[in-house]
């Protein structure tokens, strides 16, 4: 067992001109040291990488302006394009520029099986806050930490919510057929079905071309509900296409699809449709407000999915090198991290022997009038 060292709240420092740029102003005096964010910044699902990539770019931004650290902090792409086929050359770019001491990522959970056993063989630590298949940490990858709850809880969460509803005895799964959507459906139609739940599993790849045969399988099966496990790409054409085929009943989905391009990509053939996350909604949250307004002022709009948690993930990283004395090795800052108990603006970080993370809240969301509104925590929007 790691001994827990207990850090201070996170209590960030307002910061004027945040600028997204690739190397954020210096406070001066130091070495640079280098964050890295493996995940899509380019491709279908490109939106919930760039709502990472902001709020990380904002710690480090003020982390260097605020002048109370000893080096400077500059930020790493590295780009899979939330591809697995993408992530060995993303992983690498990060492994081989040694002025990488951290890595935020990988943002998915297919990338993140393949990268996290690199990551771990050049001992650099792989602090993921989105990528939530439950075997990630089950695999001994040796340095992959998971800074949120995994989709054991956003699974239990579909069920608790869906058998809580009125009229809701069926349910048609469906996964995308890769490593997050196909783990999250597992979870999912096992609580269902341990619920009471009639459930009916379909997979669908998400390179599909036309999602009108899925409609109709949900149409005829005459589920009272679909919980779709995958990315807002390619939820918004079933979804289009459930609507079109006279689709009148529940649709929930996950932190894949809980972004705003799923509405600009289907418009009204997503209203109403309930989104689960692991993440809070930073603009409705007293701990999260401040934030979320040097994020609006920084980047001309509100925080996404996951930019307050790769946020704090971020300054997480940060207060570990600056206990390191500002120069520790990579395999240094990973013992620390792995270790550590921080209290962050949107939960406490901590995890337990295999890099999982001790916390397991899911929230829930719905679109409404064209856009994605906050419900709440699982325990105040189930059976409501």
């Amino acid at each position: 067992m790691l001994n827990k060292s207990i850090v201070r709240l996170a209590i960030p420092v307002a910061a004027s001109a945040l600028l997204l740029s690739a190397c954020g102003g210096g406070s001066g005096g130091g070495d640079t040291i280098k964050i890295a964010y493996q995940g899509p910044l380019s491709g279908d699902n490109v939106g919930l990488g760039e709502n990472m990539e902001r709020g990380i770019q904002l710690a480090i931004d003020e982390a260097n302006e605020s002048g109370q650290y000893d080096f400077e902090l500059e930020y790493f792409a590295a780009d899979d394009g939330g591809a697995e086929g993408q992530a060995t050359a993303a992983a690498q770019l990060a492994i081989d520029d040694q002025s990488v001491l951290a890595v935020i990522g990988p943002a998915f959970s297919g990338p993140a099986n393949v990268a996290a056993p690199l990551y771990g063989q050049a001992g650099l630590a792989a602090v993921s806050t989105s990528a939530t298949n439950p075997t990630l940490t089950e695999q001994g990858f040796g340095t992959f930490l998971r800074a949120v709850p995994n989709d054991n809880a956003q699974g239990t969460a579909w069920a608790q919510f869906l058998s809580g509803q009125d009229g809701v005895d069926s349910v048609v799964v469906v996964d995308d057929s890769t490593p997050y959507g196909a783990g999250l459906a597992d979870v999912a139609v096992a609580d269902m079905q341990e619920a009471g739940l009639d459930v009916q599993r379909e997979t669908v790849p998400d390179d599909t071309v036309d999602y009108g045969s899925a409609a109709r399988t949900v149409v005829d099966s005459g589920a009272d509900a679909v919980a779709y496990a995958g990315y807002y790409a390619d939820l918004a054409p079933f979804a289009t296409r459930l609507n079109e085929a006279g689709y009148e009943g529940i649709i929930v989905s996950g932190d894949g699809s809980n972004d705003d391009e799923l509405i600009n990509l289907a418009g009204d053939a997503v209203e109403g449709v309930y989104l689960t996350c692991p993440c809070t909604d930073a603009t409705a949250n007293e701990a999260t407000a401040d934030f979320s307004q040097r994020y609006q002022d920084a980047y001309d709009l509100p925080p996404g999915t996951y930019s307050a948690e790769s946020y704090d993930a971020t300054n997480m990283i940060i207060e570990a090198i600056d206990r390191l004395g500002g120069e520790p090795t990579r395999e240094e800052l990973y013992q620390e991290l792995a270790g550590v108990e921080y209290e962050g603006l949107t939960k406490t970080f901590s995890f337990d022997d295999n890099g999982e993370f001790e916390n397991t809240t899911i929230y829930f969301y719905q679109v409404e009038g064209g856009q994605i509104g906050y419900l709440g925590e699982t325990s105040e929007v189930a059976g409501s």
